[in-house]
């Protein structure tokens, strides 16, 4: 499965950038996970492609158990027709408009209001327990 992970904002903390490295090498068995880092809204929003699958990251958002989120791939494998499938995260304004109707649902991981990096860690530490999780591997405890 090709996902990416598209992102307003670029991280500028090493620990941030060891923190995504790891999260990345770890999904590499699971799927191919690109991550690009966009410097404006409507920039990620171009970056999407046509026939996408777009989760975005935002408030107003689902929350998902990490069952149910692990259940996203499991619909994505069977019934996707090997769309790409992006998830996005907004800048410290989140997303505009545009980009919540584009999107085939919006994600939320609580309703406390977290700074876009940490978002990032969080999204891709749930992409690779959702993995496990499908994969019926340890990792998850319920």
């Amino acid at each position: 499965m090709n996902i990416s992970l598209l992102a307003v904002g670029r991280l500028k903390e090493d620990y941030f950038k060891d923190a995504q490295a790891e999260y990345l090498k770890r999904l590499r068995p699971y799927c191919s996970l690109k991550v690009a880092e966009q410097k404006t809204d409507k920039a990620l929003l171009a970056a999407i492609p046509e026939r996408a699958r777009v989760y975005a990251l935002d408030e107003r958002g689902d929350q998902l158990s990490s069952k149910e989120f692990s259940d996203i791939f499991r619909e994505l494998e069977q019934f996707g027709g090997g769309a790409p499938i992006v998830f996005a995260i907004g800048g410290p304004d989140g997303h505009n408009d545009v980009l919540r109707k584009r999107a085939d649902r919006l994600l939320a991981f609580g309703r406390a209001t977290m700074a876009h990096r940490l978002v990032r860690l969080v999204l891709l530490e749930q992409i690779y327990r959702g993995y496990k999780i499908l994969r019926g591997e340890p990792y998850h405890r319920e």
